[in-house]
């Protein structure tokens, strides 16, 4: 499995969530609605999820071993590093990602 396209919207927010990114997987498969997160030990990637009845979150798609999570984080990452601020589009945290 490879990541071959990754499409990224830097978001300026008042919390942790640096922008808002989309994978195509071997051309075929598209993952919407993953956050690059600012988190204490350095910028990481948040698979989609969505909020339970209880308050909690689950993931909706994730990756089932170490190796395709590196390959989706380096790949997330690097697109997020080559984008400029001034992509940033203003994002309320509060508003339900589509």
């Amino acid at each position: 499995m490879e990541v071959t396209d990754v499409r990224l919207r830097r978001v300026q927010t008042d919390g942790r969530m640096r922008a808002i990114a989309s994978i195509t997987l071997d051309n075929e498969f598209v993952v919407h609605d993953i956050r690059v997160i600012d988190g204490n030990a350095g910028l990481f990637v948040a698979m989609p999820s969505k909020r339970t009845p209880d308050g909690e979150f689950r993931d909706i798609a994730h990756p089932i071993n170490s190796g395709t999570r590196t390959k989706i984080q380096e790949a997330v990452l690097k697109a997020y590093e080559e984008s400029s601020d001034e992509e940033a589009t203003v994002y309320e945290e509060h508003q339900e990602i589509q």
